[in-house]
């Protein structure tokens, strides 16, 4: 990345804000308002929340940006999401404030962005506010010349601050133009090259001692004591747990092992797990997993689900199998709608208070269990006080079952029973409180996540329910989200599909609909997964470096075209691209694929060896070239059975395919022998004598 030299326009530092909570009194639902801007036609719950401002905010388009450089003026650019609470606290405090409104006016043209709808923008001042001043968060506010390019920004500023801000940023741009410019032609050019990648020519090598050196490095921010990573806050990062299973799995390391256990049983027992009604919240904010910032994502749902249902397969904890039967009780009961589709999120605050919703006192405890309340203050730690604060408590577990049952003299049977009895009461006494705001817009690439974790939990635990879940919203998203040309859309609200889809779109949709041909062997979703696939390759593929740009050749160009290359909290839409051409190849006997995931691994190599979980899903691609994977068919009547049974196993290394025909996949064919199922074990397009049994096939994985 080129160093970017920022000029001497030094102002205040901005705080860092990733919280997210408050849903505002709804001023939609009254009938006059004194103000009415141009987001009042938006779908966005939180571009709506901003409709009455006094600010004339304009959404993302061609008629804010043609004005500001007909009328020569400064852009702010402010980019937050609907369960961000600093982003509310800034409205409040700032946007709703007719000075500053009217300064803001007078001065600037205002854009407001959803970054859920446009993560694509986001990326871009993103990188902009971090290249200022170290570090990012929202809510983000980025200004910039009349033509979008960035001159300053930060994240959350008070009042007073703000307006200071603009003052000075106005002031210095009217007498210093060329300073001003400079910034500008700096700025871009930083943003331009971050995270770009080029072709790595060097020899293509994946071992793995390669997987050693990536634990090695990571080990030492492994928290062995409280799970996650060394550091406060904490948030989940599934991904890098899949990889770490992975890596136990090749390499038997036991403190792999120990890693993804440890954080799994923390996580479940923490406050950041709703012990009430299922579902996790985005992050704690401590090291011990105790207060959340209780808002509740679809994409830290969805991947966890994913994680819990895996480590299950691995461990058989019958508490993980709770926690995914909860956590989509959660979904299918908070977030999911009648068509099928998966809402974003909820928000943290009720009431104008952050976490209300999901705290409770010692009184309101025993107000509603009464006879049982003395043993469920002592299971989730309920105290007079208050673990909190303001006299309220987080439920959250922190001593083992069996000294709950001991000290209760009561068997371990009979305290589950009581437990689930007592929540089962909580919920219908919390049902009745005053409910977070809801966003509920449904994203592409978030729904192909749950698509996939449904998948995920059928696979493991065999609930039909859960497939069933799956299958309406595969159909949802054929139906709703994808063109006849393979073109997907991003968002879908009050029964439109909008905004052209980004790379993450496609890529996790494909990922999901190979996940459902693997679950129910229908050859339909894997040929669509390979249509987005060429579609994606035809309109996100970049030759020169072998990599996929964000977004597609056909959208209206930003200041720059960015590239997605480090996992986080969601993996990178390139990580999970490369992923699945690799699988894909090996599906449709397509080298070009294959290559494609090489050359993408490669380019990236060197950083995926030292930045552990912030190249895990990169990692899980080097753990198949360095332990090629097994292609496993099951052909005749009995393939369901033989599946299920294959799938109580945690076989990170083995793509499935079977069918009771032999269907049109090359490795299928010549497979079926009448009156029997037969099991063939695969490699490198070579096959292995064929079984009958389950066992004989996993020795046949083991040699």
């Amino acid at each position: 990345m080129k160093p970017v030299i920022v000029s001497s326009m030094i102002f205040f530092l901005s705080l860092t804000s990733c919280g997210q909570t408050h849903e505002k009194e709804d001023s939609m639902n009254s009938t006059k308002h004194r103000f009415t801007n141009h987001l009042i036609n938006e779908s966005s719950p939180y571009l709506l929340q901003h409709a009455h401002n006094p600010v004339n905010w304009y959404p993302w388009g061609t008629e804010a940006l043609e004005k500001a450089k007909r009328e020569n003026k400064l852009i702010i650019i402010s980019i937050g999401y609907a369960a961000c609470h600093w982003c509310h606290v800034m409205e409040h405090e700032s946007f709703e404030d007719e000075e500053v409104a009217k300064f803001m006016n007078n001065n600037f043209i205002a854009i407001k962005i959803d970054r859920e709808e446009r993560p694509d923008i986001d990326q871009v001042y993103m990188n902009a506010v971090q290249l200022i001043s170290g570090r990012g968060g929202w809510p983000l506010n980025c200004i910039t010349l009349p033509d979008g390019r960035p001159i300053y920004g930060g994240t959350y500023f008070p009042k007073a601050q703000w307006m200071e801000m603009l003052t000075r940023v106005s002031q210095f741009i009217k007498q210093n133009p060329d300073k001003a410019e400079q910034q500008a032609i700096a700025l871009t050019e930083g943003v331009q090259s971050n995270e770009m990648i080029f072709k790595n020519t060097e020899e293509v090598s994946f071992k793995i001692s390669d997987l050693n050196s990536i634990f090695d490095a990571w080990k030492s921010n492994i928290d062995y004591k409280n799970g996650g990573q060394k550091r406060a806050p904490k948030f989940p990062l599934p991904v890098g747990y899949q990889f770490l299973l992975q890596y136990h799995y090749l390499t038997k390391n036991q403190d792999a092992l120990k890693a993804v256990n440890i954080t799994l049983d923390k996580m479940a027992d923490g406050g950041i797990y709703d012990q009430i009604g299922g579902g996790f919240a985005r992050y704690s904010t401590d090291a011990i997993w105790k207060v959340p910032h209780f808002e509740k994502m679809l994409y830290d749902n969805a991947q966890l689900v994913s994680l819990y249902s895996t480590a299950f397969q691995l461990n058989k904890n019958p508490n993980y199998k709770l926690i995914v039967k909860e956590t989509l009780a959660f979904i299918k009961r908070e977030l999911t709608s009648e068509e099928g589709g998966f809402y974003s999120s909820l928000d943290a605050d009720s009431e104008g208070v952050e976490g209300k919703f999901y705290v409770w006192t010692m009184s309101e405890i025993r107000n509603v269990l009464g006879d049982q309340a003395d043993l469920i203050i002592d299971y989730y730690n309920i105290t007079e006080k208050g673990n909190w604060e303001n006299g309220a408590n987080i439920l959250l577990k922190s001593s083992k079952d069996s000294r709950i049952s001991l000290k209760h003299k009561i068997s371990k049977s009979e305290l589950e029973l009581r437990v689930s009895d007592a929540k089962g009461k909580l919920l219908t006494a919390r049902a009745k409180r005053i409910r977070p705001g809801l966003d509920d817009k449904i994203l592409t690439s978030w729904n192909a996540l749950m698509l996939k974790a449904y998948v995920d939990a059928y696979r493991v635990f065999g609930v039909e329910n859960y497939l069933d879940a799956a299958l309406k919203n595969a159909e949802f998203i054929m139906s709703k989200m994808k063109s006849t040309n393979h073109r997907l859309y991003r968002n879908y609200k009050n029964g439109e599909s909008s905004i052209n889809a980004f790379l993450d779109d496609y890529t996790f949709t494909i990922s999901a609909f190979i996940s459902l041909y693997q679950a129910t062997f229908d050859e339909k979703w894997l040929a669509v997964a390979q249509d987005l696939t060429n579609y994606a390759i035809d309109h996100f593929y970049d030759e020169n470096s072998g990599m996929f740009f964000y977004t597609s050749d056909i959208d209206p160009a930003l200041i720059a075209r960015k590239m997605e290359i480090s996992d986080n909290v969601i993996p990178a839409s390139n990580s999970e691209m490369a992923k699945n051409v690799f699988i894909l190849g090996h599906y449709f006997y397509n080298d070009d694929y294959i290559l494609k995931a090489e050359i993408m691994l490669n380019n990236v190599k060197a950083d995926a060896l030292i930045n552990g979980a912030y190249y895990a899903n990169w990692d899980i691609l080097m753990a198949w070239f360095a332990s090629k994977p097994y292609e496993v068919a099951i052909v005749g009547n009995s393939v369901e059975i033989t599946r299920k049974k294959l799938d109580q196993h945690y076989l990170p290394n083995v793509f499935l395919s079977g069918g009771k025909e032999e269907g049109s996949l090359a490795l299928l064919r010549n497979k079926l022998i009448d009156g029997q199922t037969i099991i063939y074990v695969c490699r490198n397009k070579s096959c292995k004598l064929p079984v009958t049994a389950v066992k004989d096939a996993l020795k046949q994985l083991d040699k």
